[in-house]
């Protein structure tokens, strides 16, 4: 009778229930671990096809921009090396100190830089004790992004002229682009210079090669209508040079302001050949790294603007400049501040 009650119940509805629920159980898991996996799958092909897609619109903007024909090495080049650090939100805050290389004015034979142009003095007119004179400050150099902070730290206008991109300084088209007026600095041959661009234009550089470097520079800082040198001195006082620079830069809808890097510059004579108005700086704001000095220099350069109606000054991103020029906003209030595109 033990035997047969054993068999009974191992044959029980209740132990045939428990059995088939664990078995529904299992399957619910199996098939909970496919779905799993087959969604996890179908996710990761999705991540895969949206990053190809992502991929595939970052070459074509590429092959865009590389349509300007530039060769390997070349500006775009950097340019598509830029793009790509600015994606990754790379901060790059690389501290600089101003020296001799850095300067736009390369050494000449005088140890100075030459003298401004000669300029008509203004006639007097019955309004002229009540409309200031205009100046515009032009700061070169501007590189990296605690350069452009600093200068408007100063709260007054003043025009920043760009580096174009280089592996030293990356990211001044992009910096540029946020300004809502800028010019570009372009380098170009000096008679002796230790530190040259990587992307200064020769003399020797056909008219094609300068051709070429305008619409790159023109594709990298699309709203600047207006470039001055950055050195020059041996450029500059080639005819050839100058006048394939100018008409290549015409083309582009681009002005040239003569940073006066040498006294035997041409950019005057080419400049009537042209029918063009000549324009250049009148003076160099620091010339020596000393506050006095650079306040003097601004005193000099209001005392043109108001002899002549306007002037045109250049200084750098270096600390002594700064600290002149906020040093000299009481005597800067007896001219209008402008842009430079006010003056020219």
């Amino acid at each position: 009778m033990i035997k047969k009650n054993k068999k009974k119940s191992l044959k029980s509805p209740g132990s045939i229930k428990l059995v088939i629920v664990s078995l529904i159980v299992l399957s619910l898991g199996l098939v909970g671990i496919y779905s799993y996996k087959k969604g996890y799958a179908d996710g990761e092909v999705s991540a895969l096809e949206q990053q190809k897609k992502s991929n595939l619109k970052q070459k074509k903007l590429i092959a865009k921009i590389s349509s300007i024909a530039a060769p390997k090495n070349d500006l775009v080049e950097r340019l598509q090396r830029v793009l790509s650090k600015e994606q990754t939100k790379t901060q790059i805050d690389t501290k600089r100190e101003f020296t001799k290389e850095t300067r736009t004015f390369d050494t000449n034979i005088l140890g100075r830089p030459p003298k401004g142009p000669e300029r008509v003095v203004r006639k007097k007119a019955i309004y002229s004790n009540f409309k200031k004179a205009k100046l515009a400050i032009i700061m070169d150099d501007v590189s990296f992004e605690h350069d452009v902070k600093s200068i408007k730290a100063l709260g007054i206008p003043i025009t920043m002229s760009f580096l174009p991109p280089s592996p030293a300084h990356p990211n001044s088209a992009i910096l540029a682009s946020r300004e809502p007026l800028y010019m570009v600095h372009l380098p170009l041959e000096a008679m002796t210079f230790s530190a040259e661009e990587p992307i200064t234009l020769h003399v020797s550089d056909s008219n094609e090669v300068i051709s070429r470097r305008v619409k790159e520079v023109k594709s990298l800082f699309p709203r600047a209508y207006y470039v001055n040198n950055h050195t020059g001195s041996r450029f500059t006082s080639d005819k050839r040079a100058v006048k394939a620079l100018i008409v290549a830069l015409n083309k582009e809808g681009i002005g040239f302001l003569d940073s006066r890097t040498t006294a035997q510059t041409k950019v005057p004579e080419v400049m009537v050949s042209l029918g063009k108005p000549y324009i250049a700086r009148d003076l160099f704001l620091d010339h020596e790294a000393n506050v006095s000095y650079i306040e003097g220099q601004i005193l000099k350069a209001i005392k043109k603007a108001k002899k002549h109606g306007s002037a045109i000054a250049i200084g750098h991103p270096r600390k002594e400049t700064l600290q002149a020029l906020k040093n000299s906003k009481k005597a800067l209030r007896s001219v209008q501040l402008v842009l430079v595109n006010k003056v020219i």
